[in-house]
C-alpha cells in the first residue's frame, strides 16, 4: 500500500492525526505545510487542542458541537447530519497561538485543517455564511463545490479549504492538473490532502497521483473515511457508478494562491469545455 493513503483509526475518537511529521514518507519526504485531523464524537465527548504555531479551520462535517476557542464562546455549531446533504458547512477559523474545544451535542464528525499561521487573521466563524456554492465541469466531469476558504476569501494566512461533491460515475480534479512549483503567477506550490467519503459507504473510489516524468505514479483505491496525500504531481479521482463521492481538500504552501497547470495531454479538455 502506498504511503500516500492513510487509513482511519476506527477504534479511536481521533480517526486521523496527520501532522507534518507524520505525513512525511518515501513519497512525500519534504512535506512541510498541511496538517489534517478528524474526530468522530458521540454526544458529550470532547475534542480539544492548542494550535501552537499553526492556524486551524474547524469544519463540522456532520453533526453538531458546542465550540469554544481563542477566548470566545462560539455556541453550538453544525447543521447537516449527513455530509451528503451538501449544504455549506459550519466552520470556524482559529489563529496560531490559541486553543479550542468542541463538545459534541449529537453524533459529530469534526475536521481539523491546519497550516502555518502568521497572526494575520483573528478568530471568526467563516461558514456557512459566505461559503460560495459553485458547479464546475461538463457532462461526467461535473462536480459541485462548497468553497469554504479559497483564495477569494481573505480568511486565513495559509490555508485553502474546499469541499467537492462528485456524482456517481463522474470524474473529479480532472483534467489532471498539478500545483507543485513555486512559480507565481504561472503556478504555486501547494501540498494537498483529500479526505474522502462515499455514499453508500461500502463503496470505493480511485485516485491517481503521478508526475509527468514518472518519478511518482500511485493509483490508489480508497474507502470511505480514507485520506490521500498529494505532495506533488497530478491527482485526478473518480467515483464509480452507484457511489457518489465527497472530499474535503486542504491545501497550503509558501503563498496563499491556487495556480495550477493542466497535464499537457489533457489540456485540450479544459480548453474545449471553457
Amino acid at each position: 500500500m502506498t504511503d500516500l493513503l492513510r487509513k482511519p483509526v476506527v477504534a479511536k475518537a481521533r480517526r486521523h492525526d496527520i501532522t507534518v511529521e507524520r505525513a512525511r514518507g518515501p513519497s512525500a519526504p519534504d512535506w512541510g505545510y498541511v496538517g489534517f485531523g478528524l474526530y468522530h464524537l458521540k454526544p458529550g465527548e470532547v475534542a480539544a487542542e492548542a494550535t501552537g504555531d499553526r492556524e486551524v479551520i474547524l469544519v463540522l462535517v456532520e453533526g453538531r458541537a458546542h465550540v469554544t476557542g481563542a477566548g470566545h464562546e462560539w455556541g453550538e455549531l453544525g447543521d447537516r447530519m449527513s455530509v451528503f446533504e451538501a449544504t455549506p458547512p459550519h466552520c470556524l477559523y482559529l489563529p496560531n497561538g490559541s486553543d479550542w474545544q468542541a463538545t459534541a451535542t449529537t453524533d459529530c464528525v469534526l475536521a481539523v485543517c491546519t497550516a502555518p499561521g502568521h497572526g494575520g487573521h483573528g478568530a471568526q466563524i467563516i461558514g456557512p455564511v459566505g461559503v460560495a456554492q459553485v458547479t464546475r465541469g461538463k457532462g461526467t466531469n461535473t462536480r459541485h463545490i462548497n468553497a469554504i476558504a479559497m483564495e477569494e476569501r481573505d480568511v486565513a494566512d495559509s490555508l485553502l479549504v474546499t469541499e467537492v461533491f462528485t456524482p456517481d460515475g463522474h470524474w473529479s480534479s480532472y483534467p489532471p492538473h498539478r500545483h507543485d512549483e513555486d512559480d507565481f503567477p504561472r503556478m504555486t506550490y501547494l501540498e494537498e490532502t483529500y479526505y474522502h467519503r462515499l455514499n453508500p459507504a461500502t463503496g470505493f473510489g480511485v485516485q491517481r497521483v503521478f508526475t509527468e516524468d514518472g518519478g511518482l505514479d500511485a493509483t490508489i483505491s480508497f474507502s470511505d473515511g480514507d485520506v490521500v496525500l498529494v505532495p506533488r504531481g497530478h491527482h485526478p479521482c473518480a467515483a464509480p457508478y452507484g457511489h457518489s463521492l465527497y472530499y474535503l481538500n486542504v491545501m497550503a504552501g509558501p503563498r496563499r494562491n491556487w495556480r495550477f497547470q493542466n497535464h499537457p495531454d489533457f489540456d485540450w479538455i479544459a480548453k474545449r469545455d471553457a
